[in-house]
Formats: C-alpha cells, sequence, structure tokens
C-alpha cells in the first residue's frame, strides 16, 4: 500500500486503474499513433495483437472480434454445424455462453458440474451423449446421426475445464470441441494452454478479464487454416473483398485501439498472471482457518491463473449477509453468477427448474467472490481477511 492510499481506503474487486497506470504511457503513444493514420479498423496493431496472441495461445491463428460472445458464436458458426443441433456446455457458466449458441442457430444442452472444481463435470456429458443416440465413431456407429453436435467446454475463473476426458469423449462421438476460454488467459493443463485444446476456441477482452481491453474485444483462436479463414469472413459481414459477400455474416471486428491496449497488456500478462498465483497462495493461507468456508480448489495439472477467487459460504450461513457485511467495511467482494442459466427467464423454454442441476445450483446460494488483482497487497488481503472472518462468525441463515 502506497503511503498517499489511506490504510482504511475501499478495496475493490478489480483494480482497473492500477493496471491502467503500468500501460498508460505505452497505451497513450499507441492511440497517438492510430489517430495520426487513421486507421481506426482492422489497423496495423490488430493484425500485430493477432499474431502475438496466437503465439500466446499456442496457436496458428488468432482472429479479433468486437467482443467475446461475439467469438463463441463466430466459432461456433465456423463449424457449420447443421441447423437446430445441440451443443452441451456446463449450467455453471455466465449467460453469455448459452446466448452464443443460441445466436448461432443451435440449442444448448446444459450439464451439471463437479462438486469439487465447480468445471463441467465429464461424467454428465457422458450420460447426454449416451442418451442421444448418436453413432459412436471410434465404435464402428452406423452412421445414424445424433441431435448433439458439438461440446462446449467452459473453463471457469481462471482454469481449465478436465480436457482429456472432454476429448476422449469428443473422439468417441465424432464431435469438435469448442472452448470457451474468456476467463483463462495464460492459464494451461499439463503445460498446453488455454484456447489450444480444441478444435477452435473463444475468448473475451472484456476490461475485468486477466487480459483486458477499454471496452469490449474479443478472439477466436484455432490451428485449422480454414476455421480460422471463416470466423473473418463471417465477422466482417461474410465479406472477404469489398462488396462482395459471400456468405451471411454480421460487424464483429476488433477495433485497432482495443488492440493498441491489449498489446501493451499482453506484454506483462505473465507477470501479471504469477502475481494473481502469489494472492492466490496468500488467502489460501489466510483463510484456511476460518469456519464456515471452502476455498476454491485447482483440478490436478492445471496452472490457475485466478480470474476470480469465489470461496463458498458453508450451510447455515447467509451468504448474502456476508456479502453485505463485506461492502460495509469497504471489501468490494461480490457474487457471480447467482442466478443459474436454467433459472433464468430468457431460457425458460429449456424446460429444466429447480433441482435440475443441483451442484450449479447449490453454487449459485454459496459463492463469494473476493476481491483480487495483480496489484493486490498483502495488507489489503489481511484486511479481507479479518472481514471475512469477522462477517462469517455473525451470519447466520
Amino acid at each position: 500500500m502506497t503511503a498517499s492510499t489511506p490504510a482504511d481506503a475501499p478495496i475493490p474487486l478489480v483494480d482497473l486503474r492500477a493496471a491502467h497506470a503500468e500501460v498508460a504511457e505505452e497505451v497513450q503513444e499507441g492511440i497517438d499513433r492510430v489517430l495520426a493514420a487513421g486507421a481506426y479498423i482492422k489497423g496495423p496493431d490488430v493484425a500485430a495483437f493477432e499474431r502475438e496472441y496466437a503465439e500466446f495461445a499456442g496457436t496458428r491463428h488468432c482472429v479479433g472480434t468486437a467482443n467475446g460472445t461475439d467469438a463463441v458464436e463466430l466459432a461456433l458458426r465456423a463449424l457449420e454445424l447443421p441447423p437446430g443441433g445441440e451443443v452441451v456446455l456446463p449450467a455453471n457458466t455466465f449467460v453469455a455462453t448459452a446466448e452464443a449458441v443460441v445466436r448461432a442457430g443451435l440449442q444448448p444442452v446444459l450439464v451439471d458440474a463437479d462438486p469439487d472444481h465447480l468445471l463441467i463435470d465429464p461424467a454428465r456429458v457422458a450420460e447426454v451423449l449416451a442418451a442421444d443416440g448418436g453413432a459412436v465413431a471410434a465404435a464402428g456407429g452406423d452412421g445414424r446421426p445424433g441431435r448433439i453436435t458439438a461440446l462446449l467446454p467452459v473453463h471457469l475463473n481462471g482454469q481449465l475445464a478436465p480436457m482429456d476426458p472432454l476429448l476422449d469423449l469428443a473422439a468417441q462421438y465424432g464431435l469438435p470441441v469448442v472452448e470457451d476460454a474468456a476467463q483463462s488467459q495464460g492459464a494451461t493443463q499439463h503445460g498446453r494452454p488455454s484456447g489450444s485444446w480444441g478444435r477452435i476456441a473463444a475468448t473475451s477482452f472484456y476490461p475485468g478479464k486477466n487480459l483486458g481491453a477499454y471496452g469490449d474485444a474479443g478472439a477466436v483462436t484455432t490451428s485449422h487454416d480454414a476455421l480460422a479463414d471463416a470466423v473473418r469472413l463471417i465477422g466482417d459481414h461474410g465479406s472477404g473483398r469489398k462488396y462482395v459477400h459471400d456468405r451471411f455474416g454480421f460487424n464483429s471486428r476488433m477495433d485497432t485501439v482495443q488492440a493498441v491496449v491489449l498489446r501493451a497488456k499482453l506484454r506483462r500478462l505473465p507477470a501479471w498472471n504469477a502475481a494473481r498465483r502469489a494472492a492466490a497462495a496468500r488467502y489460501d493461507a489466510m483463510l484456511s482457518d476460518i469456519d464456515g468456508i471452502t476455498l476454491p480448489r485447482t483440478l490436478p495439472g492445471n496452472e490457475h491463473v485466478w480470474h476470480l477467487y469465489a470461496v463458498r459460504i458453508g450451510a447455515g450461513r447467509s451468504r448474502d449477509a456476508v456479502l453485505t457485511a463485506l461492502q460495509e467495511a469497504g471489501i468490494g467482494a461480490g457474487i457471480h453468477y447467482p442466478v443459474p442459466v436454467h433459472l433464468q427467464p430468457a431460457f425458460r423454454s429449456l424446460g429444466r427448474g429447480e433441482g435440475s442441476f443441483p451442484v450449479a445450483e447449490q453454487a449459485a446460494r454459496e459463492l463469494l467472490t473476493l476481491p483480487l488483482f495483480p496489484q493486490i497487497t498483502e495488507s489489503q488481503q489481511a484486511r479481507v481477511a479479518e472481514a471475512l472472518a469477522k462477517a462469517v462468525a455473525r451470519a447466520t441463515a
């Protein structure tokens, strides 16, 4: 904590100003360059960022998009899945994942999370695939197509979904895997980067992400040339040549100012992610003795980048009362996904009511996100831990 910051100053959930302070000069130089050239859309910095992020993600291609939701939709559209086909995704995700499926003309099929890591549960995926009735490619099926056309695992809170069993299932049933990597820039599993596991992947650079723009932006990564070409074409009105539209598309291009910001931040992302891991380890130590909470767990083989650090407030205690107490103490805690996708009014048509996905529903009632960002200090975290211990001790459901 700096000398100019009072010891009792509010602690934000995410401190975007601290991140900006580290890149401000470089970003301003880049913006001046863009303004001087007038290259606001598809400028040189966009192409440079796409090359740099593809290398970072371990893929041949990166295509910038206007936002992360578009990126998921574009990835699905590029695969040319059958209209109305079903896509398997976790119930424990932000609603944008399911929105993108519907926007692509497909149908979401939700499955529950595993109770320890709250990531998509391969056992539940296997159940819906077995019930689907489609041919099993590896078993020499009869070619009769099932309704399920793709798997869409979500890398949540900064760590990857269990990709090995999911890829095994995808191979068994002849399905493409599309990664939702919006919360995992820089995370790895068995050393392999997020965004490089599936046939194609989507990510978001919403300002609060580990790699955040100064507005909306996103990207698709893939090592398949034809898929990258299709994403670029669809996201530019289906046009590879001016006023010639080869297929139906829409407008989802990354603007050059966002690319400038992302290039500056990408150079610092490995160090920032390392700082997040150190902060998460400090929380683990500070919070381990507090009764009534469960700390987040890392799936074996994952290198977590801690987009969010979310604890679970145990049964018998009111998570919302704990949140209120923290906020009154100047702690910027928050709740992510308090209403699961299947219980949102917009997705009532899925026909899945309360009790359909008990793990996701319990997580929605219990999870509480604590402040975590690369510049958070040990003294700030100690304040969070002290306030949380007092709030949990007082809170009863």
